[in-house]
């Protein structure tokens, strides 16, 4: 069942998302409002609904961070490519450790 409700609310808010996208300018800056947002509210819907609120609590705190190391491993993997002519590859391969450091060390700071 919380399959179902998970994609009929996914549905739902990824509808809503992609209106939001089609009226942003520029259309690149729209991507960010596809899947991540939608997936994120449904996930703490639900999990709000069998967990309760404090753990959903803990579990949206972790989202965040997460998305903090994301925002850090793409700043770090954009600074590669374009400043040190590193390729890609080797590039976001590299900053995945970068990426689990920053998570892991986010997550003990602020998590503990």
């Amino acid at each position: 069942m919380q399959l179902v409700i998970r994609f009929l609310v996914g549905g739902l808010i990824v509808s809503l998302f992609a209106l939001l996208a089609d009226v942003l300018k520029p259309k690149s800056f729209a991507g960010l409002f596809g899947a991540a947002p939608s997936v994120a509210v449904a996930t703490l819907g639900l999990t709000i609904m069998s967990e309760g609120a404090a753990y959903a609590a803990l579990e949206a705190r972790s989202m965040m961070l997460g998305a903090v190391a994301l925002m850090l491993y793409a700043a770090g993997c954009t600074y590669l490519i374009g400043k040190r002519g590193v390729r890609a590859a080797p590039a976001s391969i590299g900053m995945l450790a970068g990426w689990l450091l920053i998570a892991v060390a986010l997550k003990w700071a602020v998590l503990q």
